[in-house]
């Protein structure tokens, strides 16, 4: 019932006076300026407010089944799912509210008890509802066909369309209520291990090149994995994969639970895998997945290429994983404040129009879409929540010293202004759109800052230059080769669990090993904690997600240039795309944009692009291999 979704918010670092030498520490929630934060109040004003609709969506409960055995008459049908809508637009807004606040700082316990309350509570009105998809399901072919042509049910179509399609694996009524109680439960694996990670770890400090000492966290360790000191660099990344190391067992045993729920979830709806199960609601076939990785594997040659030139312009004997973010341009280096790159990434995105960059500024600025800084127990990485109705929120963890961050954001406002104009162009039922498309938004607008850059600055500047396209090499290899060994991995260990294999910590460091020495092997030395390393990626608590990175990545680029190139007709056919929302299937809607994902040519042209780069690269540095 409840279609709510969240954020991450960014890392602020201050200086802390020691007697010995300066430290830098995370500030507590409580000392981060309210500039600085993100504005609730459209959502609630104050944790009073929230209460009280809360009681509000309390009264629901009972008043759904109202409608029971009546869902086979027109009127009926629409008066229900009406009513639906009007608890979901309630659940929705306490939801997002609930998890922001969790999100902003995971120690609150007040937070967390509304959030656990809330989930209580939807639990009870889920499980209320557990006879609606099954009766929908009874209805005859020829008396769907029939209910579906009558006038007043014409806004909900799409939506009833998108029901029908799970008739095979809607379970009967007591089937679907188990699975509905079961749902908080099933649901442990994530929460444990992110309470694990972000509240419970303790990295503790690395001595930088100027001998102060850093707090090491999520945030601090992107920042410090980009050094030029190798020492620095290094450090950073051992100490903070011997606290993985440390809880690797229970580690271990939170992701195979997260598997077993997934292939349990799958086994239980009647599909005939978890990877089924969780590419139906998209409508890919399997085959996209697997050209995805079938094309991305046959391209490795210009990865081992970059990696070679990495290993040679930084004057390493050895290349580790350590040494994959620095930047291997260092010139160009320098801070950008977070004013600063709200106003890059607003510039960036006026290919599409004054009114998107326009609203996009107010929503980084003055609308404070953004809670920007790290602070104690803030979720790390970073993301966007767009409930309907409400502004689409942001959270970062940003760093003026990471230019990653600058491109995070551009990110993160592809996905607000996404949600932004889906919401504006559809109906509730059809406006939320599915995260295959979401990731196409996203990348999309870290082209056109790539661009912004390359045809601004970066165009006579050499430095610059090579420093930006090292910075879109890496994207494209993290998006692309890096996520499609993760999408491998999932794979992997899912197909393992489905065939009754042990999902041990050994069984994962080997399957992880090995997908590691077929990607990364031939120039980087692989080091045992790397191994370690499938245990702390979130997303494979939300399994087959990643390879949608890949493909939004692959299909951004080839949509962006068509925007850049000037072609006739492609920012009205951007402005479809994102006004779309899930009103049609995922492909069919890119294809409509002019992109076709069942083929390998888009993501065969954003590897050549890759291979393109590199080469450029290299004859910028004069590092030619």
């Amino acid at each position: 019932m409840v279609r709510g979704r969240i954020l991450e918010q960014s890392v602020w670092v201050a200086p802390k006076d020691s007697i010995v030498v300066p430290t830098q520490a995370l500030r507590q929630r409580h000392e981060v300026p309210e500039a600085d934060t993100w504005d609730l109040n459209p959502l609630f004003a104050t944790s009073a407010d929230w209460e009280k609709d809360l009681e509000r969506l309390r009264s629901y409960e009972g008043v759904m089944v109202k409608w029971k055995g009546l869902l086979a008459k027109g009127e009926d049908l629409l008066g229900a799912l009406e009513k639906e809508k009007e608890i979901d637009l309630l659940a929705e807004r306490l939801g997002q509210y609930a998890s922001l606040k969790v999100a902003e700082d995971g120690a609150d316990g007040s937070a967390r008890d509304r959030a656990l309350r809330l989930e209580f509570l939807l639990t009870r009105l889920s499980e209320e509802m557990a006879w609606f998809l099954p009766e929908l399901m009874r209805i005859e072919d020829d008396a769907w066909g029939k209910l579906l042509g009558q006038p007043c049910l014409a806004e909900w179509k799409g939506s009833l369309e998108r029901i029908r399609r799970q008739r095979p694996h809607i379970l009967p009524e007591g089937e679907e209520r188990l699975l509905t109680l079961a749902g908080p439960a099933l649901g442990g694996a994530d929460e444990i291990f992110s309470q694990l990670t972000n509240v419970d770890f303790r990295f503790g400090l690395v001595r930088d090149e100027d001998g102060r000492e850093v707090e090491l966290t999520h945030g601090t360790f992107a920042s410090l994995l980009q050094r030029r000191s190798t020492e620095v660099r290094r450090q950073a990344w051992q100490k903070y994969y011997r606290e993985f190391e440390s809880h690797a067992f229970s580690l271990a045993s939170t992701l195979a639970t997260s598997v077993k729920t997934d292939v349990f979830r799958a086994r239980a709806r009647k599909y005939p895998s978890a990877r089924e199960h969780a590419l139906f609601p998209d409508r890919v076939p399997g085959s996209v997945v697997d050209n995805l990785i079938a094309v991305v594997r046959k391209n490795l040659g210009p990865l081992q290429r970059y990696h070679r030139l990495r290993k040679k312009i930084l004057g390493l004997e050895q290349l580790r994983a350590a040494d994959l973010q620095v930047p291997i341009v260092a010139v160009a280096e320098k801070k950008t404040s977070f004013a600063e790159a709200a106003a890059l990434v607003t510039q960036a995105t006026e290919p599409l129009g004054e009114e998107y960059s326009a609203t996009l500024a107010r929503g980084l600025g003055e609308g404070r879409w953004v809670d920007r800084y790290e602070n104690r127990g803030k979720r790390s990485g970073a993301f966007s929540s767009g409930g309907y109705g409400s502004p689409p929120y942001i959270l970062m963890n940003y760093r003026e010293d990471v230019l990653a961050d600058v491109y995070t954001l551009a990110h993160e406002a592809g996905h607000s202004m996404h949600s932004w104009m889906s919401q504006r162009a559809q109906l509730f039922q059809d406006a939320h759109y599915p995260i295959f498309l979401a990731e196409v938004a996203s990348t999309f607008n870290e082209e056109l800052l790539t661009h912004a850059y390359l045809e601004g600055p970066a165009k006579k500047d050499k430095t610059l230059r090579a420093y930006i396209l090292n910075r879109q090499i890496d994207d494209i290899r993290g998006t692309l080769y890096r996520q499609v060994m993760f999408a491998e991995f999932e794979q992997k260990i899912h197909a393992a669990e489905e065939k009754g294999v042990a999902l041990t910590l050994d069984f994962f460091r080997i399957a992880y090993r090995e997908l590691l020495e077929s990607y990364l092997g031939e120039v980087l030395e692989i080091e045992a904690p790397l191994e370690l390393e499938c245990l702390r990626i979130p997303h494979f608590y939300s399994a087959f997600y990643v390879y949608k990175y890949a493909i939004g990545l692959s299909a951004a680029m080839s949509l962006s240039q068509r925007v850049l190139q000037g072609e006739v007709g492609a920012v009205g056919k951007v402005h479809e795309f994102l006004c779309s929302g899930g009103s049609r299937p995922p492909l069919e809607t890119l294809r409509r944009a002019g992109v076709d994902m069942e083929s390998p040519e888009p993501i065969e042209s954003a590897l050549s692009l890759f291979a393109a780069r590199v080469e450029e690269l290299e004859a910028i540095l004069g590092a030619a291999s």
